[in-house]
Formats: C-alpha cells, sequence, structure tokens
C-alpha cells in the first residue's frame, strides 16, 4: 500500500480464516488468557483509567473475548457491553456479564451508539479485504473510539492485518474521528490511541498534530543529546589513566570505614541505653518500696529521722 492511500490493504496475501478456539486462548496470547491474576489485574486497571480520564457512561467492547473488560468496568458502575466473534470466547464469560457480550462481528453493523467504543488488539486480526468496513462499523457506534492495534508484532500467525498507525489513524479520519494528540492512553498499550469525532476547521487539526509533532521532536533530540554526553563520560572514564582509579577506592574505602565507626557507636548507644533502662526500672522498683515502708511506718515516732539518715548513707554509698 502507498503511503498516501488511507485503506488498508492486504498484508498477507491468500491468508485463510483463523479459528479463536481454546488453544488460541492457550497459546497465542503470552500469557494464558482465561481468568487469572494476570489478566483481571490489568483490564481491572485500565478501566480504573478509563473512569477517571474518560468518564464514559456507555462503553461497548468491541472484540471482547472472554469479557474481562465489560466485568470490570460494570463493577466500576459503567454500562457495557461486548460483542466478539468468538464463540469459545463468549461462552467462557462471567456469568454476572453474560447477558451483556455477544457473539457477533465488526464486520457487520453495531446496534447501537455507545459514549466509548474501545477496540484493543483486535483489528490486526482481521483479513485487509474487511478492515474498512470494521472500521467504518467501529465509527458509526461512538463519537470516541480507544484503539490499540500492534503496529510490528508479525510473529502471530493470527495477525493477518498489521499496520503502522498512521494508515489506521487515516481511515478512522476518513469516517470523521481524529486522533485526540492530547490525549494520553499508553495505559492500554505504548501504540494505544484515542479518537474523537470533530469537524474543527483543516488549520485547527494541523496545528494540533504540527505542536504534538513539535514537542516529541524536541523530547527524541533532547533524549539522544543526553545520551551522546552519556557515552562522552563514559568513554572519559575508560580512557582514565590506571593511576586515578586508586583514589576512588580510597575514597570508598575511607567511607566504609566511617560506616563501620558509626554502626560501632549506634552498637555502643544501644547498649548505654539498654543500661540507664535497667538502673531506672531499678530505681522505680526502689522507689516504690519506699514508699511502701513510708506508708506502713510513717507514723511511727522518730520514723522520719531514721529514713533521712537512711537514705544519706544509701548516697553516699
Amino acid at each position: 500500500m502507498s503511503e498516501q492511500s488511507s485503506s488498508i490493504s492486504p498484508a498477507r496475501q491468500g491468508a485463510g480464516s483463523v479459528e479463536f478456539g481454546r488453544y488460541y486462548y492457550r497459546h497465542d496470547c503470552g500469557i494464558p488468557y482465561e481468568r487469572n491474576e494476570h489478566w483481571l489485574g490489568f483490564f481491572g486497571a485500565m478501566a480504573d483509567a478509563i473512569v477517571r480520564d474518560l468518564r464514559p457512561s456507555t462503553v461497548l467492547d468491541a472484540g471482547c473475548a472472554k469479557g474481562f473488560l465489560v466485568e470490570a468496568l460494570r463493577n466500576r458502575g459503567v454500562e457495557a457491553w461486548g460483542i466478539d466473534v468468538s464463540e469459545e470466547a463468549i461462552s467462557e464469560v462471567h456469568e454476572s456479564v453474560r447477558e451483556y457480550c455477544q457473539v457477533g462481528s465488526l464486520t457487520e453493523p453495531l446496534p447501537r451508539r455507545y459514549d466509548l467504543v474501545v477496540c484493543v488488539e483486535v483489528l490486526e486480526h482481521i483479513p485487509a479485504a474487511e478492515a474498512n468496513a470494521a472500521i467504518a462499523n467501529i465509527c458509526a457506534a461512538g463519537d470516541r473510539i480507544l484503539l490499540s492495534t500492534t503496529p510490528d508484532d508479525f510473529s502471530e500467525a493470527t495477525h493477518l492485518n498489521v499496520q503502522p498507525p498512521e494508515l489506521w489513524s487515516a481511515a478512522i479520519a476518513q469516517n470523521g474521528l481524529l486522533r485526540d494528540t492530547e490525549h494520553d492512553v499508553s495505559y492500554v498499550t505504548p501504540w494505544a490511541a484515542l479518537y474523537t469525532r470533530s469537524e474543527e476547521p483543516l488549520a485547527e487539526a494541523v496545528r494540533r498534530y504540527d505542536r504534538s509533532w513539535w514537542r516529541l521532536r524536541r523530547e527524541t533530540d533532547q533524549l539522544r543529546d543526553s545520551l551522546l554526553s552519556a557515552h562522552s563520560r563514559l568513554a572519559e572514564l575508560e580512557d582514565q589513566p590506571g593511576e586515578s582509579r586508586p583514589e576512588l577506592q580510597a575514597e570508598v574505602d575511607r567511607l566504609n570505614e566511617e560506616v563501620l565507626k558509626l554502626r560501632d557507636l549506634l552498637i555502643g548507644k544501644d547498649a548505654e541505653l539498654g543500661v540507664a533502662k535497667g538502673k531506672l526500672a531499678m530505681y522505680e522498683d526502689g522507689r516504690e518500696r519506699l514508699e511502701n515502708v513510708k506508708r506502713r511506718f510513717g507514723k511511727v515516732p522518730g520514723f522520719g529521722m531514721l529514713l533521712h539518715l537512711f537514705l544519706r548513707l544509701v548516697g553516699r554509698g
């Protein structure tokens, strides 16, 4: 496909139909795609971010698989539905959201509109000949599309239609939605993007895109400069004569010696504190005994003088 084209051309000629059955979910999703801590945590965190950042009232998970995102969103108070081509996946949707997920294809018109349509790692599985229809149906179902589709994973056998991000953006733009360059949705994947329906003037769209491009260009240039500086500094250190390195080792040895001294000092202070606590306990016990004696013999004639003499003798001892 030429770079100027905004339609999706075949990424794999003669690709056959793909079966998303039990084997696929066990072996082709990296970590087995099942109800486990990893996937529930992943979609739970995604649902948290969607609710926090996008605040949708209704959501369609287009390509919902086993409905983990639908479940997570509904647990957070969002009216969510899901659709997936895999009967195997839909059959394993949790019973709490089973009525909200159904078998269906994105190449067919969707039944209603939603505040947000989420489509995560799905379009690359759809044959190129059907991709434009799927995009048109997704775009017709809402004014905001949260899209993630791998730009470079050609190794997965079911990835029939891997394309660079700009081609998906161009195809979506033909349906009236533009990339929201001000919104970061990298909590989904590094290549995820939010698209919103827009009728803004061409000049304003160019301004937003150019601002985003320039910011990223400056960040890239600065990172490259920092990396080159680091390389230069490492080269200088490697080229330093061997005589300078013992000086660094001497400084490390000095600091280690200081740490050992501080540790010994701390141990000594702890010991002193223990002794002090012991003496304090002894004095408290003696004071309590003395008070008991005073209560018992305080009224005996001459006791006060005897006690005074006793305390003076103890003090001298």
